[in-house]
């Protein structure tokens, strides 16, 4: 009889993935990081504790992560296996520095997140769901809707040229955007205009989207300046990271007219979104879906089992974090 693997499981991943994970590991189950409250603190430490060497991987959501302390009661663990692209809930380099690998799911989820800035710069440009009130509402019966913003040929600002930057940028070639991009550096095989400063790509474009990674190299990049600059006519879109935005600037901006609308996937503190934002009605609103298809769920779960099996029949893994 074959002894099946054991892992440690914190935050959720699709249904299927977990079908998988069940049958194929001995799943144990634990929060990414210690609890406020003391008892329940106790409690995960001497959980973990009692699962010691037992435990080789562990499976978390970019939503989740890990703390790197939670190492310390699992001295095994050699992989940290991601169902998600963003890692800035996982310290890396301390992950690394204990020995232990780190995968995600790049690319997979690409071309949706890409659909879903599109989507959301389309809806809050043309502020589609606004008019979809206005409609249920019968105030079209009183007369006609005010007159928005046009996505053709405006120009859009891209901050992270990644993949899904790309994608992003791909797509709005498509609606004869003029587009120009962000980052710590130009691209050599880009030939849209690149700005060192978001306050600057900020100030020459008339929408801004958000695709770059989160953390602490990101935290607050786009802020009173960057949003005010935008002015009142633009449109910010974030399907990146919500600690990319300071929300009470972007709150400010939209309530006093320097910003236009946005539209809005993530937030600082999911799923607790601002009681001011609901309220504004040039502003959309996602629960955090960029990646929320069926086809890709499943292709993110793939990529975790995959990674998971590579790690325990000592092959190489197929998506590590560089």
């Amino acid at each position: 009889m074959t002894t099946k693997p054991e892992i440690l499981q914190v935050g959720s991943v699709f249904p299927a993935t977990q079908a998988a994970l069940d049958a194929r590991y001995v799943v144990h189950r634990s929060t990414p990081r210690a609890p406020a409250d003391g008892a329940a603190a106790n409690e995960r430490a001497e959980h973990l504790a009692s699962l010691g060497t037992r435990i080789q991987a562990v499976v978390t959501n970019g939503g989740s992560g890990i703390d790197t302390a939670t190492f310390d009661y699992l001295p095994a663990v050699k992989l940290v296996a991601c169902f998600g692209v963003g890692v800035d809930l996982i310290d890396v380099e301390g992950v690394r520095a204990r020995g232990i690998a780190v995968t995600n799911t790049p690319d997979v989820l690409t071309e949706d997140v890409a659909d879903l800035a599109l989507a959301l710069l389309l809806a809050s440009v043309r502020q589609v769901v606004a008019a979809d009130r206005f409609v249920r509402a019968g105030d079209w019966l009183r007369g006609p809707s005010p007159l928005r913003g046009r996505v053709h040929g405006s120009r859009l600002g891209i901050v992270g040229m990644g993949r899904i930057g790309r994608a992003i940028a791909r797509r709005a070639e498509g609606f004869g955007m003029q587009i120009a991009y962000q980052g710590p550096r130009a691209y050599a095989d880009l030939q849209y205009p690149w700005f060192a400063d978001p306050v600057a790509l900020a100030d020459a474009v008339d929408h801004l989207v958000l695709a770059c990674p989160g953390g602490e190299a990101t935290r607050g990049l786009i802020g009173a300046a960057a949003l005010e600059a935008l002015g009142p006519e633009g449109v910010l879109v974030n399907i990146a990271r919500g600690s990319v935005v300071d929300e009470d600037a972007l709150i400010q901006a939209l309530t006093s007219g320097k910003l236009g609308g946005a539209g809005l996937d993530v937030f600082a503190d999911e799923p607790q979104v601002p009681q001011a934002l609901i309220a504004l009605p040039q502003v959309v609103l996602q629960p955090h879906h960029g990646s929320a298809t069926h086809a890709t769920r499943q292709a993110m779960g793939d990529l975790v089992l995959a990674n998971l099996a590579a790690f325990f029949a000592g092959t190489p893994l197929l998506t590590p974090v560089r």
